[in-house]
């Protein structure tokens, strides 16, 4: 059965049966998806994260599949209603969907019309009426009077055989499967506003009466929908041309033209209208709904991979500023390694006094602590708190607005109370602030990735998946990077391929009893860390100043033999080796090729050498909003100002412009060329420079334009015409219109 798996998973995937089959191993055996793709590339055929992950999850669909198929079996088997015929369909069926219409008649279900008219001994009626054949229907339901049994006439045994084939119209899996197409393909969803909630309904105002195909709803709209639906403001239904549907029914069920066959037709458009219509919107809801959760999951961790991989200022001492108006700024100094060393009030907005007190305090801990960044917090306050700050010209640190979305969340966690157990949240929210900008991995690893501020509809979608997803994403994030082992936080250790919560618990306490780890090796001292985890983690875990030349480099401790017999090929040492390139230039891959080692390896051990460590994030750059534009009132349309990209979907990109309320470029508006994907242009925290084009207040909505205005054709200039020599040219005879004219006309019938 595993090996039928296997090649399934690689014709979907497009890869070789047997890189699923080494894959599926290696996570059988504990391996990670970052080290299984970056250490164990010669076992996979050098599969990427995603196709790793694309792998383990499609694995686990087909193993869910398979024992949904067991227990359906079993239960046929107790309910004595499994035959060869039915085992062997059961065995067959690729979906779970086509796996539960087989099992469909025989699932045990309460009382239906159907049950009740078997129980009334109707099924030999409903069974003489579908064959169809020319029998006199008053008579043969006559047969069936018993008022004991609750049929007084024989129009009441009709219905009830017609209840019987409406069921057994509606379980059959072909008409089904033909119903589940007809919906999507033809279905429309249609949004009404539920009376008296205009005013509360006003977001949705775009669906008060909406109609929109079932198959090309975008998942945002899917999303919306059925959010306005959940919070009682629409009503949502699923709507096909009924007719048709009903015609899908009569060609599959009636094959006659007599009275059997009318009571059959009756029975479709029942079947059709009470149990198939109702079965199908629900499904169609289920599948929509399954689509939008995917896409709106995978636009989210796009989202939370740019943010989380943000540039970092690196290691300088900041100033954080958690900004307020009436309950002042709180006001924190870290030094180089984010730790907090002062903190303070200010009230630079309560007037004159308050604020002259406000810079002298700002100037005073700026000077005492030879600050390099002041980070800003965008909430309340955050503009003006920046123009305040800015006109101190404190010439030696950069002026930074950091999104601050989450920073409550972590202050007032178990995490920020465990490190600054004696601090209110509002210092703890500003460290945050300051940390972030410090290095937005390490402190938003620390917060629920649902809480960055970077996803729609987050709250909405299965919220499984969405965390496996994020999950996926920020240990990809934290493994691609790697962590300094002596600094990081258990938080981002815990994310580190093979560690946990627990085990990064353990380094921290043995850190802080014993100091600094020395070398990677050091790390086998860790209580419950073994062989298996250490192989996992090692690589991602750097330390600067080792011992060991590699242990500052992604270059596995698996490996240091073979880079240290690279060095002495060569008659140098390692330091020389990572130091000097004439020396790497010289290596031959090809010499240190083996059964376990391939060129893959070798290249990725050669660029490693070349930049050990190195962080692959980009350099980080100042920005600055326009002065004076603090809020949506501020704006006029035309206007071009700087902005922060904070969101992407699938429908466009959300700008921070300064005023509190993120800006919409819709996805016609992101170029003058055609996007498909809004990621093909922008990336979060991208810096771009936008233009106004509407300004709704009441509805707190700003639409944006990226296009750069082309510039209209320059009028052509003309030179003076050169003087030049006129010869004289024999002048030809003259020739009248009408002689012309004559003689084309000769030639024509000539």
């Amino acid at each position: 059965m595993s090996q039928t798996k296997y090649k399934k998973v690689a014709s979907e995937l497009s890869v070789q049966e047997k890189q699923v089959e080494v894959t599926v191993k290696l996570l059988d055996e504990g391996g990670t998806i970052p080290f299984i793709s970056r250490y164990r590339k010669e076992m996979t055929g050098s599969l990427d994260e995603v196709q790793v992950a694309a792998i383990r999850d499609r694995m686990q669909q087909l193993i869910d599949l398979d024992k949904r198929r067991e227990a359906i079996i079993k239960s046929m088997k107790d309910l004595n209603v499994l035959t060869p015929e039915l085992e062997s369909q059961i065995n067959n069926a690729e979906t779970m969907v086509l796996l539960e219409d087989i099992y469909l008649p025989y699932k045990p279900k309460r009382k239906t019309k159907a049950s009740v008219a078997r129980e009334r001994g109707l099924q030999p009626l409903a069974d003489k009426i579908f064959e169809q054949s020319n029998i006199d229907i008053e008579i043969e339901a006559a047969k069936y009077i018993d008022e004991e049994k609750g049929l007084p006439s024989s129009a009441d045994a009709l219905a009830g055989a017609r209840d019987i084939l409406a069921e057994y119209m509606s379980e059959n899996a072909d008409l089904r499967a033909k119903m589940r197409m007809f919906f999507f393909n033809k279905g429309s969803f249609h949004s009404r506003l539920i009376k008296g909630k205009e005013e509360a309904g006003q977001k949705y105002k775009d669906y008060f009466d909406w109609t929109g195909a079932v198959k090309s709803a975008p998942s945002h709209r899917v999303l919306a929908l059925r959010r306005a639906e959940k919070e009682i403001v629409l009503t949502l239904d699923i709507e096909v041309p009924e007719e048709e549907a009903v015609l899908i029914l009569e060609n599959m069920f009636v094959t006659s033209r007599n009275a059997a066959a009318g009571e059959v037709k009756i029975a479709a458009a029942d079947s059709f209208k009470r149990l198939i219509k109702p079965s199908m919107e629900t499904e169609i809801r289920l599948l929509t709904k399954k689509a939008a959760d995917t896409e709106a999951i995978r636009v989210f961790a796009d989202n939370a991979r740019q943010l989380l991989l943000a540039a970092p200022v690196g290691q300088k001492r900041i100033m954080a500023i958690d900004p307020g108006f009436r309950t002042g700024c709180k006001v924190v100094c870290l030094d180089e390694q984010g730790q907090l060393i002062e903190n303070t009030n200010i009230y630079p907005h309560n007037g004159n006094e308050s604020s002259k007190e406000a810079a002298k305090s700002i100037r005073f801990l700026a000077d005492k602590y030879k600050i390099e960044a002041i980070a800003i917090g965008n909430g309340t306050a955050g503009r003006e708190t920046e123009t305040f700050v800015r006109s101190l010209d404190l010439t030696d640190a950069i002026v930074v607005m950091v999104n601050e979305s989450g920073a409550s969340i972590y202050s007032a966690s178990d995490v920020a109370r465990e490190e600054f157990p004696d601090k209110d949240i509002t210092v703890r929210g500003a460290v945050s602030i300051g940390r972030r900008l410090m290095d937005p991995l390490a402190e938003l690893v620390k917060i629920d990735p649902k809480s960055i501020g970077v996803g729609q509809y987050q709250h909405d979608v299965d919220q499984t998946h969405l965390q496996t997803s994020l999950d996926d994403t920020v240990i990809s994030c934290v493994n691609s990077i790697g962590v300094e082992l002596n600094t990081a936080s258990k938080q981002i250790l815990s994310y580190i391929s093979g560690l946990g919560p627990q085990l990064a618990q353990n380094i921290v306490e043995h850190r802080n009893k014993n100091g600094a780890f020395k070398r990677r090796s050091d790390l086998k001292q860790i209580p419950r860390l073994g062989e298996k985890a250490f192989e996992q983690a090692a690589g991602f875990l750097r330390i600067r100043n080792s011992e060991h030349p590699l242990d500052g480099s992604a270059v596995h401790p698996e490996r240091y033999s073979l880079v240290e017999k690279m060095a002495k090929d060569l008659g140098c040492t390692l330091e020389d080796l990572i130091k000097e390139d004439k020396f790497r230039k010289q290596i031959r891959l090809q010499n240190y090729v083996s059964e376990s080692v391939g060129l893959p390896t070798l290249n990725d051990i050669l660029n490693e050498l070349a930049k050990p460590g190195l962080d692959p994030r980009d350099q980080f750059e100042a920005f600055t909003f326009s002065e004076g534009i603090n809020a949506i009132t501020d704006l006029r349309v035309g206007m071009t100002l700087p902005g922060i990209v904070t969101n992407i979907t699938a429908f466009g990109a959300f700008i921070d412009i300064g005023v509190h309320q993120d800006g919409l470029v819709h996805v016609s508006q992101l170029s003058n060329k055609f996007v498909k994907d809004p990621n093909d242009v922008v990336k979060v925290s991208q810096k771009v420079q936008v233009k106004v084009t509407e300004v709704d207040i009441p509805r707190k909505r700003i639409a944006l334009t990226m296009k750069i205005e082309e510039a209209a054709p320059a009028k052509p200039k003309f030179k003076k015409p050169e003087r030049v020599e006129v010869r004289s040219v024999p002048k030809p005879k003259p020739e009248t219109d009408i002689a012309i004219k004559l003689a084309a006309l000769r030639n024509k019938f000539s």
